[in-house]
C-alpha cells in the first residue's frame, strides 16, 4: 500500500473493531482496518444451507466439518455445517496447549468476526464482576467502576436496538431495550415455579439483538459511509511496528492472505481488537530492540492472567409444561435460527446457593409431540479467578500457513475453580429437579453424568457412543467461548498492560479493546462489555490525539 499514515489502524473486525472504527471515523480520523479473512455479506447467507440436523448429536455434520480442516472448530458446543464457514481452518490455522489441558479456541476469521457467530446475547457486568477483590478477597479489582461503564452501556444498547425487558433484577442492572422479549409458557411456568420457591433468583428473558438483515454490522456500515475508512480484507497481520527511540506505534507488517507478499502500513494510533488470545500473540511477536519481551511486556504480565468461564451443559425435560411453542417476540431470519430464551442471573444476597455463575438456557422451544413433556437446555457459565500460570505464550517450534508463530494456550483450573464448577453443576440439578424437571445429562471439565435416560435417549446406538467418547474433547475450557485476560488492565504498570483506559503503559498510542484487557472474567457473556470499553477507549485515544498528549 501507499505510505499514507493514517490517523488510526485498526486490527480486527469483530465486536471491538467494528466499533472502534465507527467511533474514529465518526469523530473525523482517517482509519485503516485490517482484517484478517474475507468480506462477508448477503452471498454468505445462503437460506439453503438452514437444513435440520439428522440427529440431535449431529455427529455427521461434525465429522464432514472435521475432515475438511475443522477438527477444532466442530467441537463447539452449538456447532453446525450451517456456520462452518464463519470458522477458521484449523490446518492453516493451528495452536499448542499443554497436553494433560485441550483448550477450545473457537473463532473466525472474516468481516465482522464471531459476530456472526455468537448468541447475540448482550447482557451487562456489574460492580460484583469488576470488584470482584473488594467483595470476596479474590482474584483482582478493575481500575473502573459499573458507574463509569454504565453510560456507554446505555449508548450501545440504544444504538444496537436490544430486545429485553426491565426486570428489576438486583444482580444483573437494567438496559436500554428497543423492542420487548418474550418467554414460552414453558419458560413462564418455570419461572414462576423457581420465583416461588426461592426469592432471590430469577429467570428472565434473553436481552439480545436480532440478526443483521444487512448482514454486515452496522458499525462497519456506519463508519464506511463516512468516507474516512479503507479496509483491507484478507490481511494477516503479522507484527504492530514502532518507532526505535520512543517505543510508540507506528503501524503494521501484513501478509496477503493469498498471494504472501508482506507489506507494511502506517499510523498514528493503533486499535488493537483482534480477539484475545490473537491480540496477545501479536503483541508477543512485535518485540523489539525498545520492548524486547514483547509489545507492552515491561512488566512481564502479558500473555499471563488468561482465563474463559467455567462451562457446563445440561439437557433434559420439564414435566411442568407440555409441547413447544415460538416465541413471537424473536425475529425472523432466513437463515438464523429464532433467538430467545430465558436467563437466570446470578442469585440475590439472601439465596444459601449464591456463588459466581448464572445460566442461559431454554425451555419448550424444540419440536415435540403436545402431549410430551418440553425440552429443556441450559449452558452454566462460572467465574474463573486470574492466575499467573495460565498464560498465552509463543509456541517457536510451529507456524501457521503464514509462518507467524502459533500460540501455546494453558488455561487449567484451580482448586477454586474445581469447587466452583462443582457447585454449579449441583445447583443447576438441584433447582430443575425441584420445580418438576428431569436432567438427562450434565457435563463440564470435571466429566460427562447421565441421569435417568442417559444423553439423548433417543438417538443412535452409534452416535450415543461417539457423543460420550469425545465428551470431554467438547466440553473442557474454551467450551464457553468466553476468553478473557492476558493484557489486563490496571492501576499501574507494575502488574498490568494497559491502562484503565486500554492504553499499552508502554506505547499510549496503542489500546487494546478486545476481551484480553479484562482483568476478571465475570460470568456473563463478554460482548457487551467489550463494545462499551472500545467506545470510552477510543474516545479518549482522539482527545488525546487532538491535544498532543500523552
Amino acid at each position: 500500500m501507499s505510505q499514507e499514515i493514517f490517523d488510526a489502524l485498526v486490527i480486527g473486525s469483530g465486536a471491538a473493531g467494528s466499533f472502534a472504527v465507527r467511533e474514529l471515523t465518526a469523530k473525523g480520523l482517517s482509519v485503516l482496518l485490517l482484517e484478517a479473512g474475507p468480506f462477508i455479506g448477503p452471498k454468505d447467507f445462503d437460506p439453503s444451507r438452514k437444513k435440520e440436523p439428522a440427529s440431535s448429536i449431529n455427529i455427521w455434520e461434525r465429522a464432514r466439518a472435521t475432515i475438511k480442516g475443522q477438527p477444532i472448530q466442530a467441537r463447539a458446543a452449538f456447532f453446525t455445517e450451517r456456520f462452518s464457514h464463519f470458522f477458521v481452518n484449523d490446518r492453516k490455522n493451528p495452536y499448542t496447549t499443554p497436553k494433560d489441558a485441550p483448550f477450545l479456541w473457537i473463532r473466525g476469521r472474516q468481516g465482522g468476526g464471531r459476530l456472526h457467530s455468537f448468541g447475540r446475547v448482550l447482557l451487562r457486568w456489574t460492580d460484583e464482576d469488576f470488584k470482584i477483590r473488594s467483595r470476596t478477597g479474590k482474584g483482582v479489582d478493575w481500575p473502573i467502576s459499573y458507574d463509569e461503564l454504565a453510560p456507554f452501556y446505555d449508548e450501545v444498547e440504544a444504538y444496537l436496538g436490544l430486545y429485553g425487558n426491565k426486570d428489576n433484577v438486583p444482580t444483573l442492572p437494567d438496559g436500554v431495550y428497543a423492542k420487548p422479549a418474550s418467554v414460552t409458557p414453558a419458560e413462564q411456568a418455570f419461572k414462576q415455579a423457581v420465583e416461588s420457591r426461592w426469592p432471590e433468583r430469577h429467570v428472565i428473558s434473553w436481552r439480545y439483538i436480532a440478526p443483521d438483515a444487512e448482514r454486515v454490522p452496522r458499525p462497519l456500515r456506519d463508519a464506511a459511509t463516512s468516507g474516512r475508512l479503507t479496509i483491507r480484507y484478507d490481511a494477516v497481520v503479522r507484527r504492530i511496528n514502532t518507532d526505535d527511540k520512543t517505543g510508540r506505534a507506528t503501524g503494521a507488517e501484513f501478509i496477503d492472505r493469498h498471494t504472501g507478499k508482506l507489506e507494511t502500513v502506517r499510523a498514528a494510533n493503533v486499535v488493537l481488537c483482534a480477539s484475545p488470545i490473537e491480540s496477545v500473540r501479536l503483541l508477543l511477536n512485535s518485540a523489539s530492540g525498545k520492548h524486547p519481551d514483547g509489545l507492552g511486556n515491561s512488566s512481564g504480565a502479558l500473555g499471563r492472567y488468561f482465563m474463559d468461564q467455567l462451562p457446563c451443559l445440561a439437557f433434559g425435560s420439564f414435566s411442568g409444561a407440555k409441547g413447544w411453542a415460538h416465541d413471537p417476540s424473536a425475529p425472523v431470519d432466513p437463515f438464523y435460527n429464532p433467538s430467545g430464551g430465558i436467563f437466570i442471573p446470578r442469585f440475590g444476597e439472601g439465596d444459601a446457593g449464591r456463588g459466581d455463575f448464572d445460566y442461559q438456557g431454554s425451555i419448550g422451544r424444540a419440536p415435540v409431540p403436545d402431549d410430551a413433556d418440553a425440552r429443556l437446555a441450559f449452558f452454566g457459565f462460572g467465574r474463573m479467578l486470574p492466575y499467573a500460570n495460565n498464560r498465552v505464550t509463543l509456541d517457536s517450534r510451529r507456524r501457521d500457513a503464514w509462518n507467524i508463530p502459533v500460540p501455546h494456550i494453558r488455561c487449567v483450573m484451580h482448586d477454586e475453580e474445581h469447587a466452583l464448577l462443582h457447585r454449579q453443576e449441583e445447583t443447576l440439578i438441584d433447582m430443575i429437579r425441584e420445580v418438576g424437571g428431569d436432567l438427562e445429562f450434565i457435563g463440564s471439565p470435571l466429566g460427562l453424568k447421565e441421569i435417568g435416560r442417559g444423553a439423548f435417549p433417543d438417538a443412535d446406538a452409534f452416535s450415543r457412543f461417539v457423543f460420550r467418547k469425545w465428551f470431554r474433547k467438547t466440553m473442557c475450557m474454551g467450551a464457553a467461548i468466553h476468553e478473557t485476560g492476558g493484557a489486563r488492565m490496571g492501576e499501574t504498570p507494575k502488574e498490568s498492560v494497559v491502562n484503565s483506559y486500554n492504553q499499552l503503559w508502554d506505547a499510549p498510542n496503542l489500546i487494546v479493546t478486545d476481551a484480553s484487557a479484562f482483568p476478571g472474567s465475570g460470568i456473563a457473556g463478554t460482548t457487551l462489555t467489550v463494545m462499551a470499553l472500545t467506545i470510552r477507549a477510543c474516545r479518549n485515544l482522539v482527545d488525546q490525539y487532538r491535544t498532543g498528549t500523552p
